[in-house]
Parts: structure tokens; C-alpha cells; sequence
């Protein structure tokens, strides 16, 4: 990450002391908003010299009985260079006001355009003049260069005004172009989105066109929690808009502190997919947000040292804390893992957990074309072509075995970019349809139903 571990490590931990004074739920169950899932990639580990294995942590958000929700504080930062003049800033300012709909008079809203300069069209405050909200946005034009860091900064600003740990926080930002006034390298933009997580603030970023850095989006969008979405036609706009805020409306938890306590006999090895803080036996995570009718997972790869056949051991014990926003509360889950030590490989195999292996083989087939996108970014153009090659066939005999039509699909993705590496033109565009997927692989997202 792009700060300090150390410090990052107290933090948590000053997080957890603070969390351990809450309400604590029993192990495995779940309040009126998150129930807690921990599970083994198989119950069973083969005795013998130590193995690898996988734990998956999952948080669920629960619908709440009632219709209610945690009221929004919501920033909308508009890219208004001169390369969004006609259609674009016309789709983009339509889609914001459209967007408004699903607001109450009670939430906070601001508007934010940037072009050379950052002007705040709506400066922070409750919805209950919708009117000249929308008129505000309508007034929005398009000319200059493009100030998306003073954009974001100053969005940060109208959200701090109302910063509230009961209120979802969340900045949504739009832009077609690259960054080219003040800070703009994916490097400084991740760091300010660190920075924005740690006040609970997250940010979603919309890349438009094919002319926006993608790696500055993506990494500002992890960095804080966030979502990213990579939208060619303006047309869209409106529906990713309206799935942006379906989000925002259902959030049910956020502040979530995720720590793992390894047992002595077990090693951790690595986080799939998400950053995390390692600690001699301690794993420690963070997520921002957790949605109702949804599921956030932290995948940890494990060494275990099995004993004789038919010993079980304990893996590890896990603890989550956040704040529910249904009752304005800090909640502590508690759960724990453990397996079984088996003298038969064939048993190891039977008791295999299919939604588990299916994750892990996903998570290493993002982390494999993120490598073959750096081999193509690099000029290795034949090695990227045989590394795209090379993980499709991986996810797509995993897809064989598992029978998961989601490994069968990312496998004809890789194939797709395998054949694409050699023209730059529709490389540009395969480059963001890759990092949009590998990204949501990494968010570790199930959706129950739509929003």
C-alpha cells in the first residue's frame, strides 16, 4: 500500500481496542445488519509434510426488516474538460440529475465540475430544494484542461462538512481524459484515496471514452473501497449512475475492521486480491462498505501443519468489527476455522468447498492477467499473447472440473485479450475491459439479488 505499514498496523489495532468495548455477537452469528461466514477450502487436510490451504471470510448484508436506511452524504464530481463538450457532459449532467431521484430531502448532496480549475457548483447541503440543484447542473458547460486531483480534493472538502460516521459517505467521479493539471500520476491519486478511506470516505470512479488513465481510476477506486466502472458509450451513463446510488441507498455497515488470529501451527502466507496487513500469526483488513443482500469476502492463503489422521485443529480465530448503521452501533462478529487431518488425498478432494476453490482459481486468474497486462505495457507483446493464452487455459480446465460458467467466461476474456495485444487500437480498449474485470474480481462482491 501507499503508506505506512507500521502506522497503518497501530491504527488498526487502536481500532480494535475501541471495537472490543461494543457489542460482541456470539461466534458465527449475525446482527440485524452482517452475519459472519468462515469457511475452509476443504474440512479435511491431507496428514503428512505442511499444506497449503485456503481461508475465506465472508461478511453478509442483511436487509433490514424495515424500508429505512442510514441517510447519504454524497459528492458528484464531474470531469468538464473540453473533451466532454456535446454529448458526454449532456449524458453526464442527465445522469446526475436522474440520480438525484433516489435521494431524500434529508441526505447531503454536493456538486463539484473541474476543467484548468475546480468550481463547486452545489456546495454541501440537505436535497430539499431539488430544483436548484438540478438547475445548478443543467448551468454546468464544458472547455480547458483537465484538474481531476483538485477535482477529488475538493469534493473531499464538501464531504468533510458533513462528515458523519452514521451517514454513508461516498464521492462518485467522472472522467474521459487524463489528468493534466496538478497531481496526476495513478501513484498520488491512490495515496489521496487512502487517505479519503481513512475518514470513511469512499470513491467510485467512472472512466468514460477510451482517453482516461485507467490505472489512475482503478487504483483511486481500490485505494478507498470503492467501485470503478469503464463506460465507451455517454448513453450509459444513467444506468451506471442509478447502480452507483442503488449501492450507496443500501449500505448497512461500513467502517468494517477485519482481523485473523493464525493458530501457532498454521502460516500465513498472503491475501488474495486485496491489501492487508500481515503480522506473525495477526492478519488485519479493512473494507469500507457493506451492502445489504450482498456478501464482501477476504480470501487468505494458509500453510497448515496437519497431525495423524483424525486430529482437528484449530486454524485460525477471526474477528470483525463496524459500525451498523441501522442502529448507529459498533458491532463485533466472532467466528473461527478448523480441519480435520485425513490420510486419504481422494477424501481431501470429496470434502472440497466448490464456492471456495471456485474464488481462489478466480482471484489467481486476475492476479495472472494483471501480470500479462504488465508484460504488454512493457512492449513483450509475443509474452504477453502467450500469458493470456496461458491463464485462459488454467481458468478454463478449472471451469471443466468445478463446472462454474464464471471461470468458463473469464477464460474466453483472456483468449480475447491474447488476440489483441498485437494492434494498439483495439488494445486500448481490450487494456480497460481487462482492468474493469480484474478489478471487480478483486472486490470479492456477490450480489443475492438486484438492487
Amino acid at each position: 500500500m501507499m503508506f505506512s505499514r507500521r502506522s497503518h498496523f497501530y491504527r488498526l489495532l487502536a481500532g480494535f481496542s475501541v471495537l472490543a468495548c461494543s457489542l460482541v455477537s456470539p461466534a458465527g452469528a449475525a446482527d440485524d445488519s452482517a452475519l459472519l461466514e468462515v469457511e475452509m477450502s476443504s474440512p479435511l487436510v491431507l496428514a503428512g509434510a505442511p499444506r497449503t490451504a485456503y481461508l475465506r471470510i465472508g461478511l453478509r448484508g442483511l436487509r433490514h426488516a424495515t424500508e429505512d436506511r442510514a441517510p447519504l452524504n454524497v459528492a458528484i464530481v464531474l470531469d468538464r474538460s473540453g473533451s466532454m463538450q456535446g454529448e458526454k457532459i449532456d449524458e453526464a449532467k442527465r445522469a446526475a440529475i436522474a440520480a438525484l431521484d433516489r435521494l431524500r430531502p434529508d441526505d447531503i448532496v454536493s456538486v463539484v465540475s473541474y476543467q484548468s480549475t475546480v468550481d463547486v457548483v452545489v456546495p454541501a447541503t440537505k436535497l430539499r430544494d431539488r430544483r436548484t440543484v438540478q438547475d445548478a447542473i443543467q448551468r454546468i458547460q464544458a472547455s480547458g484542461k483537465t484538474a481531476l486531483f483538485g477535482g477529488v480534493s475538493k469534493g473531499a472538502g464538501e464531504l468533510e462538512k458533513f462528515l458523519d460516521e452514521n451517514r454513508v459517505n461516498t464521492l462518485l467521479l467522472l472522467s474521459d481524459g487524463l489528468a493534466n493539471v496538478g497531481p496526476s500520476s495513478p501513484g498520488e491519486l491512490r495515496q489521496l484515496g487512502v487517505s479519503l478511506a481513512r475518514q470513511g470516505i469512499s470513491v467510485t470512479t467512472i472512466g468514460l471514452g477510451l482517453n482516461y488513465n485507467e490505472d489512475l481510476m482503478t487504483g483511486l477506486a481500490m485505494a478507498s473501497d470503492g467501485n470503478h466502472f469503464f463506460v465507451e458509450d455517454a448513453r450509459d451513463l444513467e444506468s451506471v449512475f442509478a447502480a452507483e446510488f442503488g449501492d450507496a441507498v443500501s449500505v448497512v455497515a461500513q467502517g468494517v475492521r477485519i482481523r485473523v488470529r493464525c493458530a501457532d501451527n498454521v502460516r500465513p502466507i498472503r491475501v488474495l486480491g486485496r491489501d492487508a496487513q500481515i503480522s506473525g500469526q495477526d492478519v488485519y483488513a479493512s473494507m469500507n462498505q457493506l451492502f445489504h443482500d450482498q456478501t464482501r469476502f477476504l480470501m487468505l492463503e494458509v500453510e497448515i501443519s496437519p497431525g495423524a489422521p483424525g486430529r482437528v485443529q484449530q486454524v485460525a480465530d477471526v474477528e470483525v468489527g463496524y459500525r451498523n448503521l441501522m442502529t448507529a452501533q459498533n458491532r463485533t462478529l466472532q467466528s473461527s476455522a478448523t480441519v480435520t487431518a485425513a490420510a486419504n488425498k481422494a477424501a481431501v478432494e470429496r470434502r472440497k468447498n466448490r464456492d471456495v476453490a471456485v474464488e481462489v482459481v478466480r482471484q489467481i486468474g486476475a492476479e495472472q492477467a494483471q501480470a500479462a497486462t504488465i508484460l504488454r505495457d512493457k512492449g513483450k507483446v509475443d509474452e504477453a499473447r502467450i500469458a493470456f493464452e496461458k491463464n485462459s487455459a488454467y481458468l478454463e480446465s478449472n471451469a471443466a472440473v468445478l463446472k462454474d460458467e464464471t471461470l468458463r467466461e473469464e477464460a474466453v476474456s483472456n483468449s480475447r485479450a491474447s488476440q489483441k495485444v498485437d494492434n494498439d487500437a483495439e488494445w486500448q480498449r481490450e487494456r480497460k475491459v481487462q482492468q474493469e474485470a480484474q478489478y471487480k474480481t478483486r472486490q470479492q462482491r456477490i450480489d443475492a439479488s438486484p438492487k
